[in-house]
Parts: structure tokens; sequence; C-alpha cells
């Protein structure tokens, strides 16, 4: 007899505390379209409880055939949305492992969904589909290629089966995150089932959702008549309020608190009217200006074009606007004597040409004594977390790279420890893949510093960056210049290059000594380039 059962036994408070120990139901559905779902009836839970456990010798379970019943399913919704027949034994406590399937006119099919390919992804274009319907498709393989927004990247299939229908074809923009691109059947058989299939609207499944909370109402009535009748305008028009509760990210929530916007006012475009972050953003930045943006009738003598805005730019555009208007941007600004660098340079690209290697430019130069000056003065590469501030300890550097699809910055992981001639290799297949617009998602996230330059490409004498968040600097490298610089006697002067670098902080991070201390490292790094290789 095993101890636990002895101290059970001869356990008064524990012999008579027999519901401690009852079995609560759990239930496993499968959703066809005309198949059966099995559910345990409350009525045979007793025969499944160890209610003979304690006090008797016998201690066995037994298990009788369950009762089954039929699920319809309208549509492939969210599963929040189903509700069993009564008289199942089944509540929300109770877990349930469900699969998505098809109507009931309809074969089991598997709906595809947009995925969220990125942290900051809410929506998505698909650029093109590789597979047409009726391939064959196995796991593994690349299905479209999904426009996000930092990149366009393959979506590739999770399981073996034949693609019946496409709902989003090649160009579709602004699809939401889980909504329906694609049906996937296991049999080829029921392809042709599906060629006039349309994919039901969220508005319908959103306008259902209350259901499954009515019973609670009253007692919402009874605490707080008066306010009942409010919510009723937005339940028709925000999915994103259901009831008096409004459903929104952590994020969204502190930065509507931090800038005081009523969440109420706000109309939800996150999966399943979820108010996201950049709803909020989109709401101050028209309380900036005042009023929205009418269109205004173009005069008869002006030609124009309107260009399709990508979702990289829309992105791109929305995080700058919240890095000017939420950061507080400081500029530090110096001049770097390069005379030392473009000798060194030239040096190392004799070696390079020598063993075939790539050749190494001035910005692999600045990467890495911005990764140095960064390990030097820690401070600089860090993020406000807004309760803290985490500071880094990988070095990664992005490089922004400008392409006909838009502004990417890829990352230079761990450039603190590379050579020059890998941080050349590896800055050239980036940008080569940038302008390919094929940068993976490992390809541009976790960088901690960016550095930007104008100089080398443009021509441009000094500029001031704007800091990506959630970083907390960016250098801006402008271009090289001769001056005369004047010598210790009154006829007597030399000639040298200087280049002028900009950096803007965060001073939520940086306090201006830090800025002006990390300024200091990574000129000296520049002006003696040889420390740069000890």
């Amino acid at each position: 007899m095993s101890c636990a059962t002895q101290l059970l036994r001869h356990s008064r408070k524990l012999r008579s505390a027999q519901n401690l120990l009852e079995v609560e139901s759990v239930c496993s559905a499968r959703y066809f379209s005309k198949d059966a779902s099995t559910f345990i009836r409350r009525d045979e839970m007793p025969s499944l409880r160890p209610s003979r456990l304690l006090g008797k010798k016998e201690s066995s379970f037994r298990l009788i055939p369950a009762r089954t019943f039929k699920v319809p399913v309208n549509s492939a919704s969210n599963i929040a949305h189903f509700r069993p027949p009564t008289g199942l034994g089944f509540n929300s406590a109770r877990a349930a492992s469900v699969r998505h399937f098809s109507s009931s006119d309809l074969p089991p099919h598997q709906p595809l969904g947009m995925p969220s390919l990125s942290p900051t992804m809410t929506e998505g274009n698909i650029a093109r589909w590789l597979k047409k319907e009726g391939d064959k498709l196995s796991p593994g393989e690349v299905l479209c290629e999904v426009e996000t927004d930092k990149a366009t990247v393959e979506m590739e299939c999770m399981e073996e089966g034949y693609l019946a229908k496409i709902i989003h074809s090649d160009g579709s923009k602004e699809i939401k995150v889980g909504e329906i691109i694609a049906i996937m059947v296991e049999d080829e058989a029921d392809i042709p089932k599906f060629k006039d299939y349309q994919a039901s609207s969220p508005a319908p499944a959103e306008t259902k959702a209350p259901a499954p909370s009515e019973p609670a109402p009253p007692k919402k009535e009874e605490s707080e008549p008066v306010k009942a009748p409010e919510p009723k305008p937005f339940k028709s028009e925000d999915a994103s309020q259901k009831g008096d509760r409004i459903f929104a990210s952590p994020l969204a929530r502190k930065l509507a608190e931090d800038n005081k916007v009523p969440l109420s006012s706000l109309k939800g475009t996150g999966l399943d009217g979820r108010i996201v972050k950049a709803d909020v953003e989109d709401y101050l930045a028209l309380a900036t200006k005042g009023a929205p943006v009418k269109d205004m009738a173009p005069s008869a003598d002006l030609n124009y074009a309107d260009l399709t805005v990508s979702q990289i730019r829309k992105i791109t555009a929305a995080r700058l606007l919240q890095s000017k208007q939420t950061i507080p941007h400081y500029y530090l600004t110096v001049d770097t004597r390069v005379d030392n660098l473009m000798k060194l340079r030239a040096e190392l690209n004799a070696l390079q040409e020598a063993s075939g290697g790539k050749r190494i430019s001035v910005n692999d130069l600045v990467i890495k004594a911005a990764a140095l000056a960064l390990r030097k003065v820690p401070q600089c590469n860090s993020s406000w977390m807004n309760d803290f501030i985490r500071q880094y300890h990988n070095v990664n550097i992005n490089v922004a790279v400008q392409t006909d699809h838009g502004l990417f910055v890829p990352v230079v992981k761990d450039a603190d420890k590379k050579g020059l001639s890998a941080i050349a290799e590896e800055v050239k297949v980036l940008a080569q893949k940038a302008k390919e617009n094929s940068l993976k998602p490992q390809d541009y996230e976790g960088g901690t510093f960016t550095v930007s330059n104008l100089g080398g490409p443009f021509g441009i004498k000094q500029f001031c960056a704007i800091v990506n968040p959630p970083q907390c600097a960016i250098l801006a490298v402008g271009s090289a210049e001769k001056r005369v610089i004047p010598g210790k006697g009154p006829d007597q002067f030399d000639f040298g290059s200087f280049m002028s670098v900009t950096l803007s902080c965060d001073h939520r991070v940086i306090d201006g000594a830090i800025g002006a201390e990390w300024l200091k490292a990574f000129k000296g790094y520049i002006e003696s380039p040889q420390s740069m290789l000890l």
C-alpha cells in the first residue's frame, strides 16, 4: 500500500474532502460537414469520477461509450463563437480540441489565413502565388509571396493536400492577419466543389460574437442600468467593443493612456476588431493635423499621377511619424579627419584584390568603428522600455539601404566581433537582397543601432536622421571633403579630408554627455583606424 493511500485513509479531514478530487469533464470536438463530434454527457460523469478512491478498496475507473451529436459549422470562424447544444456537460472552463473544417454543404477542407510574418504586422499584401488552383501541396513548399511591413516573405505550406481555391489573387492588398486567403483540401476529388466558393466576410462573425455573453447582461443591468444603452452604437460599428468591454492590445492601451486618448473613440483594425497600436497612432496623427485631409480638386492646368503606396512605405511612414512624435530627439555633430582611414582602406583593398575578396568601403569601416564604440560606451546600445532601460550585450548594426521598393535596414549581427572582410561581404549580400526585395525576417530583425550614409552615394555633407524605434540612436554619415588646416607658423598650412557625422539620440536613454562620449570613441577609431584591428 502506498504512503499516499495510507495518508488518505487515516486522515479525517482528507476523508471528508472527497469533492476535491472530482474530475472535470474534458471534451474533444472535430469539425466536419456531415460527421459527428463526441462529447461526454453530464449524467455519464459519475462513472469517470474516482468516488470509490477514498476509504474503500476499489479504485478503478470505468469508461462508457460517449454519445455523439452533429456540429453544424457555417464558416471557418473563430472557435470562441462555437456553442455546443445544451445538456451535454460543456462549459467554458472545460478544454476543447478543435480542428476547423467546412460548412455543412461542403466537403472537409482547411482554410489558410494570412499569417503574421513579423512582430509588427497587422495586414499584408499578396505579391504573387507560386501555386495555382488544383496543385498538390507538400509540407515546406512555397505557397505564395506575402508583402509584409518590412519585406516580401515566402509563405510555406505546413500540411499535405491540394489547393482548391485561391480567395485573394495576385496583387491583393491590405489583407488582415488571419483573414482567409485560400482553401486546401485533402482529397483531390473535392477540388471542383470549391469552384464558386466565397469566404464569408468577417463582419457577420463579429456581429454574432456577443451571443455567448447573452447570460451576462442581466448582471450588468442590475449594477449599471443607466449605462446600458451607451454601448449600442458601438456594437454595430466597432467590433473591438463587446458589451461594455473594449478589446485592445496592452501596447495600444499604454499609448492611448499616455496621450489621453479614449479607447471608445477608436475603431479597431486588429484581429477580431481588437484595437492595436497603429489605430492609436492614426488617431494621434489626425489629431495633430486638426482634421482629416479632404480631397482637393486639381487645377485644370495641373498634370499629376497618383502613385500606389506599398505596404513597406506605409509602415515606414507610421514608424517615423511615431518616432518624431514620441521620442525626444537631440543631435550631436562632429567632424572626423579620414586621411589615415583612406590610407588604410587602400592598403586593405590591395590585399583583398590579391586574395580575390570583396573591396572594403568607407561605410564598412564606419560600421566597424560604430560597433566598437558601442562596446566601449554600452549605454548607447539600449532601448527605452517605459518602465526600464534594456541594455543589449549584442552589437547588431542596421544599415540603411535605399531601393526602388522603399527603404530597408538589414542588420549585420555581432559587428564588433567580425573582421572588416566579413562585414564587407555581408553588407554587399544584404544590399543585393534588399534591391531584389528578397530579405528574410532574420535579415532585418534584432538590430540595436543604425547607420545611415548619404555622403558616399549622394555627396550630402551633413544631415540629421530619425531614430529607428525601439533603438535609442542612429548615426548619419556625410561626405568627406578637403579642408585647409592652419599650421604652426603664419604662412604654414596643410590639407586634410574631413567627414561630418551626426548622432541622433533618444534623450530618455542617452544623456548629452554619454552621446558626446560615444562620438569621442567613434572619432578615435576613425582617425586612428589601426586601433580597430587590435
